[in-house]
């Protein structure tokens, strides 16, 4: 199963990186497979949930095979610090990300990576009273309803995993979270407004008891071009 570090940049920020400099920064780290830079959609796209008015500046997804080379690449001033301080527009904080590692459930996921899509990134905050029939009644029933919606090119779950880290920034503890990814945002935007939206939301409500926040980003999402990954 891969695993996938999620670095979520505080909201209300000017752009921290460049992305093509991090997307070469990034070509040399030893078990990165993948590296997604996510920046906020600026038009409203989902006419069920309002725009939430403190989205990320950006969310970064690295993804590895295994676990030992994503913890050796985030060791103090390890490779991925390194990558992110060649790529930054000033100098980054504690606060500039929150940090979490998680494992990757694929469900769909398209063999061609074009350069740009359109994302929509959803969190659990909270915590559920049962997390193991929570969870088991999230991955039975909700999957398949989202792999429904029309014009889907991915559709990956992330679940809460337990690692080591060194870089200086603060810890994110969702115990969920999970994307959807379409050509570009009118293709989004179809797939929010389609029937099987109303099912998901259906399902939603029928989840076993949770609390905290889940809030919904949508982003433009580039996946560069990690060598001959």
């Amino acid at each position: 199963m891969q695993v996938c570090l999620f670095l979520i940049g505080a909201p209300r920020m000017q752009p921290l990186l460049d992305g093509a400099a991090l997307q070469r920064a990034a070509e040399g780290i030893e078990g990165l497979s993948r590296l997604i830079v996510h920046e906020p959609l600026e038009q409203r796209v989902d006419p069920r949930i309002a725009a939430s008015s403190d989205a990320p500046s950006t969310v970064l997804q690295w993804y590895f095979d295994d676990l030992a080379p994503l913890e050796a690449a985030c060791a103090e001033d390890g490779a991925i610090h390194r990558a992110l301080q060649a790529a930054a527009h000033h100098a980054l904080s504690r606060q500039s990300f929150a940090q979490q590692v998680m494992a990757v459930r694929t469900h769909k996921r398209t063999a061609r990576l074009d350069a740009e899509r359109c994302t929509y990134l959803v969190a659990y905050e909270g915590i559920a009273e049962n997390y193991n029939a929570w969870l088991s009644h999230y991955l039975e029933h909700h999957p398949p309803l989202m792999l429904q919606l029309p014009a889907l090119r991915e559709l990956e779950i992330y679940t809460r995993l337990d690692s080591r880290s060194g870089l200086p920034f603060a810890q994110a503890n969702a115990m969920q979270r999970n994307k959807v990814v379409f050509d570009d945002a009118s293709a989004l935007a179809t797939a929010l407004a389609s029937p099987v939206r109303d099912a998901m939301r259906r399902d939603f409500h029928a989840l076993p008891p949770f609390t905290g926040a889940t809030p919904h980003f949508a982003m433009r999402s580039n996946y560069g071009n990690l060598g001959t990954h």
